[in-house]
């Protein structure tokens, strides 16, 4: 996508030269060619610095504090002074986050700032310096429990989501908001047409898929960025927990200093309701969104890291195969970083897309957005391609099988189905990577089974699963089941600490600014690293959940089990001269956590398959493994392995 020069470079040295390039800014863009299609585009139009900033206290008809009281949540607002003093009224985007005061936003982690009236001053990231001077009000909410707002954080819960709905239907005149926290002196939305948006990264984004999916009106778009779509699957996959602690440590983690002294009731439920067995319990069924998707009235444009070890992309899978259902309009960016900001790997082309996607859904500009492409896809770091449609048209779930080979534990895969068994024994010590550096030498850890050379490239897109029949010797076990491809490649380095991306020291600057909210941000570069394997898709389960995905019993030794492990979605090119891997294996170190036996496994090869999206189906599978193409070696390089995944979403 063309870039347009609207955005300056600010080096950490020149602090002097922000008001010449906030007046550079302030002037109408440049169209590149391919932008004079585009019909209309807000423009920069109003004062940023005369903006209107005030705070509200939004009731939410609930009492999580238990005090007798219902809470009131705190809003904060960024809004044009111009289009109210001219008689009209202005849509709004709308980040609710329990972040504002703890942890802070985006990759400086900036948090808000109040003048003495207690007005924000710093509202984090671009979107009021950017989106204010166009015509929007940008409203930044502490979720209950959070900063400044009463109540309690409930993750994920009724608390999260209705604080925030809770606004969504006081801009559209539905609820009451306060001038104070306490007070008695109502506040009213008349400023804006109540048209809203709502944006964020992570447990931000969780939100706004969780408002979505009330149905509530008025709210007119969503823009989920690495977020949760089924809190169970955040700390559970199909039984096996994916950390050491449950809801209560985040609640903890993000409470204001009142909240953690008034919510202990809150926090006793997050550790009764969400036992570690991994059970699905009614405290999960609250928090998840994906069943209530034929409610969601909203368009969505998600975006998502294929690489996220933190939110991962099960919840985007899921959730966007549950809107496509229900013929919700959708956009999407597949990025290779992990748990990644779009400001932070694309930072133009997302900054131009998403002002495009706001003027459409909110001002209603006829600016083509909807008949562009559905989805951006990165290739590799910084090489986008698009499709029309995702998963792209003529997708087909394939079911590939898996055969012994010459050696133990190094098999085949193709169309075929093969009798025979593999054995493994789980190895805490050892994650994905270390199977997948040594998927040509027999090693006790793991099963493993390749295609043949590809002849030509085979694309997977889409969300696979993998059905294994195992025998286990213990009472306990967990299984993990990974699809890599096998051959060189430069990839983000998703498992460093920047998680794909550098940090710089120069800035770039998107909208206006004034002492106390710059606009200006430092820019990142893809970090990268060659690899000879790239993990492209990954699942894990409890055995013990075969017979029941909700509850969790001890196994038989010795009785064979059959379970269908959900993988993550993923988009991905397996290259010519590349394999495709299967590996099916115990505990992946830093991913789950290992059962409380050590147990050994035998797969029924006949009765185990993986099931993966195709383009072009198993008739492509047929044409890339037929002939014969000398095979990339297998390279013990790649990403160093999973670090201890952040509990923090």
């Amino acid at each position: 996508m063309p870039t347009r020069t609207r955005f300056t470079t600010w080096r950490p040295l020149a602090t002097a030269a922000v008001t010449l390039l906030l007046a550079a800014f302030l002037t109408p863009a440049t169209a590149s060619a391919a932008g004079t299609a585009r019909t209309r585009e807000s423009q920069p139009r109003y004062s940023y610095t005369d903006a209107v900033r005030e705070a509200v206290w939004v009731d939410t008809g609930l009492d999580g504090d238990g005090d007798g009281r219902t809470d009131r949540v705190a809003v904060d607002i960024v809004r044009p002074r111009e289009p109210a003093a001219q008689g009209r009224k202005v849509p709004v985007i709308m980040d609710a986050s329990p972040y504002y005061s703890c942890c802070g936003r985006g990759n400086e982690s900036q948090k808000k700032t109040y003048d003495a009236d207690g007005h924000v001053v710093q509202m984090p990231l671009f979107y009021d310096n950017y989106f204010v001077p166009r015509g929007y009000a940008v409203v930044g909410v502490d979720l209950a429990g959070t900063n400044r707002s009463d109540g309690c954080v409930d993750v994920g819960g009724r608390s999260d989501v209705l604080s925030a709905k809770a606004v969504v239907d006081w801009l559209n005149g539905r609820a009451r908001a306060y001038t104070t926290r306490t007070g008695t002196e109502r506040a009213r939305a008349t400023w804006t047409d109540g048209r809203t948006g709502m944006i964020g990264k992570s447990w931000d984004g969780t939100i706004a898929n969780g408002v979505a999916a009330t149905g509530v009106r008025g709210l007119r778009t969503v823009v989920p960025i690495s977020a949760i779509s089924s809190w169970y699957d955040y700390y559970f996959q199909q039984g096996a927990p994916l950390y050491d602690s449950g809801p209560e440590w985040l609640s903890d983690y993000v409470d204001s200093p009142e909240a953690r002294a008034r919510c202990a009731a809150v926090q006793q439920r997050l550790v009764d309701d969400a036992p570690r067995t991994g059970d699905l319990t009614a405290l999960w069924a609250e928090r998840d969104y994906v069943k209530d998707a034929a409610k969601v009235r909203a368009s969505v444009f998600l975006v998502h890291g294929m690489q996220d070890l933190n939110v991962r992309t099960k919840h985007l899978g899921q959730w966007w195969d549950a809107l496509a259902d229900h013929g919700v309009r959708r956009k999407i960016w597949l990025s290779q970083t992990g748990h990644v900001d779009p400001f932070d790997f694309r930072r133009a082309a997302w900054v131009d897309t998403l002002h495009r996607w706001f003027d459409h859904e909110l001002l209603g500009y006829d600016n083509g957005i909807d008949r562009e492409p559905m989805a951006d896809v990165e290739r590799h770091p910084d090489q986008w391609v698009t499709s029309a449609t995702w998963p792209p048209r003529g997708t087909t779930a394939t079911t590939l099988r898996p055969a012994p080979g010459g050696e133990p534990g190094v098999g085949t895969l193709g169309l075929r189905r093969t009798p025979g068994t593999e054995t493994f024994t789980d190895d805490p010590a050892l994650d994905e990577t270390d199977w997948a550096a040594h998927l040509d030498r027999s090693t006790p850890e793991k099963a493993g089974f390749l295609t043949a050379p590809l002849t030509r490239d085979l694309r997977l897109a889409g969300s696979p699963s993998v059905t294994v029949t195992a025998t286990p010797t213990t009472a306990t076990a967990h299984l993990s089941a990974v699809l890599v491809d096998v051959g060189p490649d430069t990839i983000r380095d998703y498992a460093a600490s920047g998680e794909g991306i550098t940090t710089l020291t120069d800035r770039t600057c998107w909208g206006a600014s004034t002492p106390g909210d710059s606009a200006c941000f430092k820019e990142a570069a893809a970090k990268t690293v060659d690899v000879g394997a790239t993990v492209v898709s990954r699942g894990w389960a409890d055995l013990g959940t075969s017979a029941d995905p909700g509850h969790g019993v001890p196994l038989t030794p010795g009785r064979a089990y059959t379970l269908t492990v959900d993988l993550a979605a993923t988009d991905h090119v397996v290259p010519k001269g590349h394999r495709l891997a299967l590996v099916v294996a115990g505990t992946d170190r830093d991913l789950i956590d290992p059962p409380a036996d050590r147990p050994t496994l035998t797969l029924d090869l006949a009765r185990t398959s993986a099931r993966v999206p195709l383009v072009g189906g198993p008739a492509a599978f047929a044409r890339a493994t037929s002939g014969k193409q000398q095979a990339a070696p297998v390279a013990p390089r790649g990403v160093a392995g999973p670090r201890t995944a952040p509990r923090v979403p």
